[in-house]
Parts: C-alpha cells; structure tokens; sequence
C-alpha cells in the first residue's frame, strides 16, 4: 500500500505509481485532491493494467461524494471516516452503496478514538451489510488507547468484538481532566 495524502495531480499519480508498478503495491491511497472524482476516475482506470487499486474516501463527508466516486468506478478501496462522514445514517448510506458497487469498506482509523470506532464500523459492515470479509481491511492505530474506558483490543491480527454497549470511545475521567483545555495540567506543561 501506498498512501500519497494528496500531494499529486493526477497525472503525477498516474506517472508515479506506473514507475512503482514492480513492486506490486496493493492500492494507492488518496493519490489527489479527495473530492477530485474524475480525477480519481482517471487514475483508477490508468492504474487498472497494473493491478493496483485505489483507496480514497476518508476525507469524504457525505454519501453523494460516495456514490460519485462508486458510480465512476474511481475507487476500490471505500476508506470510510467515522469522525468526518455526517453521522451513523451516512455511514449506513455508505455501507450499502459500497456493498451495491462490490466496493470493501476499508475504514480509516489514524487518530486518536478511531480505531475504537472503526472496529464497529467493520462488523456492522460483515454483519448486517456484506457478509464477508474479502479484500476488507480494517486500519489500526497502536496509539492513545490508554484514554478510553473499553479500549479496542487486536488478537491475531484482527479486532475482538468490544464486551461493553456504545461505541467503545468513553474517555476515561482522568483523561478528561488532564487533557481539558485550556485549565487541564496537559497544557500548561506545554504553555
């Protein structure tokens, strides 16, 4: 995998990821500006020779954006973003039209809470949406963990299923205060 965080246009994408061709990458992620569909598009169907997908999406805030980027077939990877997608419905909305287009939700998890959140986002996916857990990879971030109350837990490579109701994203109080801004002890360390 490769993830270019935005940094190309779309023919630099396209020249860069040919020269990297050989050493079979998987995907490359956002290879663009995220809500560049066309753009995305052309990249998907110059890469399409190669074998190498592209993953987009977690900077998309809305199902519309989704189902552009679905209907013009401009990614295989769906990186859904629980913290900038507006909300459970879009999520489902997401879920489903990825499911619709045989796209895998590959949620993204950097940040802190993310892959507390993101590991449900899989399971309904499996559960309730695709039934299956091909070519779905779900991100992890070994980070910032010690913050929340039910903290995700990985074993051989994959979540376990939290044992507590919600999203698995209740910070712990000691948390809260240390970290409040702008009285929290955190930030006068760093004043």
């Amino acid at each position: 995998m490769i993830d270019a965080n935005q940094v190309w246009d779309v023919d630099q994408a396209i020249q860069w990821v040919k020269q990297l061709a050989e050493f079979r990458p998987y995907w490359i992620e956002e290879p663009t500006s995220p809500d560049d569909i066309l753009g995305h598009a052309r990249i998907s169907q110059a890469l399409r020779p190669y074998n190498i997908g592209v993953a987009t999406g977690e900077h998309g805030m809305n199902r519309i954006l989704f189902k552009q980027m679905l209907q013009t077939n401009a990614l295989q990877f769906c990186q859904i973003d629980a913290c900038r997608l507006g909300g459970v419905n879009e999520i489902l909305a997401v879920l489903l039209l990825a499911a619709k287009f045989h796209v895998p939700i590959c949620p993204h998890g950097g940040g802190a809470g993310l892959s507390e959140l993101v590991q449900h986002l899989s399971m309904i996916d499996f559960i309730v949406v695709s039934g299956t857990w091909e070519n779905g990879i779900t991100e992890y971030s070994d980070h910032l963990h010690e913050h929340f109350e039910d903290p995700c837990i990985i074993k051989n490579g994959r979540y376990v299923a939290p044992n507590k109701p919600g999203y698995s994203t209740q910070i712990k109080e000691n948390s809260r205060q240390q970290y409040s801004f702008p009285n929290g002890p955190m930030w006068k360390i760093h004043s």
